[in-house]
């Protein structure tokens, strides 16, 4: 009687201690569940990948941002729309893009790399032809085809937006392969408004809010809008984002009536 009495106490005390260790982990996981934070919570940090001619509105924006977000660090990488695709075709990690053309945006979107819902239209641009301050040799674009003109600065067309629409614009004034042998080739459109500000090239085509911030250089003339396709800003979380959540947020952000503000003061175009 004592062996069967000691034996049943030794399964209540087993029973009761795995029970115990149960209750243990359902409430170990519970807590777990408890106070992990929700994503808008966790410190995250964010990359923008966007066209080098939005660099003054970008870092701008930042600040008014991560005040209302101060748990997500707000990063960039600016560059040539072109070489910013080839980078997130590559693999590097980027959360938001934001390209100077539709065409980049087009092409992430047909391999399926873009969030769903996500790709709008942040601004509109104009393409603008610039000369150093002092200079006043060049009156228009036919006059880039004098023979003292010698050096004009032009985005690489293969990977520069603004270097494709200046030959949209050049093509169309039957000038480009006239200018051809004077043209100069940069990586992005900054370069051709630090060429022409150097006074190493004679002219140089950039977009209106590239000649806004500089006061080293004159518009000469705003190339009509019909001499090239639509200078469109399009936007859109990656799909390879490891925040997309948070990302949605910030490219609501970006949409709303500050930033737009803010893009108007810089001298882009966007809708009310």
């Amino acid at each position: 009687m004592s062996l069967r009495f000691h034996d049943d106490c030794m399964k209540r005390q087993f029973f009761l201690v795995l029970l115990s260790a149960m209750l243990g982990s359902f409430f170990l996981i519970l807590g777990v569940q408890q106070i992990n934070p929700e994503p808008a919570q966790l410190n995250t940090t964010l990359l923008v990948s966007a066209a080098a001619s939005l660099r003054e509105v970008m870092e701008e924006i930042k600040p008014s941002y991560q005040q209302e977000y101060p748990n997500v660090n707000l990063t960039f990488n600016f560059g040539a729309s072109g070489a910013l695709l080839r980078q997130i075709e590559q693999g590097a990690p980027a959360d938001i893009f934001i390209s100077a053309a539709q065409h980049q945006m087009d092409k992430l979107d047909q391999k399926g790399s873009l969030v769903p819902g996500t790709r709008s239209n942040l601004a509109n641009n104009k393409l603008v032809l610039i000369v150093p301050k002092n200079s006043r040799s060049v009156s228009s674009f036919m006059s880039l085809n004098q023979p003292g003109i010698k050096r004009i600065a032009i985005g690489e067309p293969r990977s520069v937006p603004a270097g494709q629409y200046g030959e949209q614009v050049l093509q169309k004034l039957n000038l480009w392969k006239a200018l051809k042998p004077k043209l100069v080739y940069a990586n992005h459109v900054r370069q051709v408004l630090a060429m022409v500000e150097s006074g190493n090239v004679d002219a140089g085509l950039v977009y209106a809010t590239d000649a806004k911030i500089s006061d080293k250089v004159k518009v000469v003339v705003i190339a009509a809008n019909n001499f090239h396709s639509p200078i469109v800003y399009p936007m859109a979380v990656l799909r390879s984002s490891k925040n997309i959540e948070t990302s949605k947020v910030l490219a609501q952000y970006l949409s709303n009536r500050e930033t737009k503000n803010i893009l108007r003061k810089y001298g882009f175009i966007v809708s009310q």
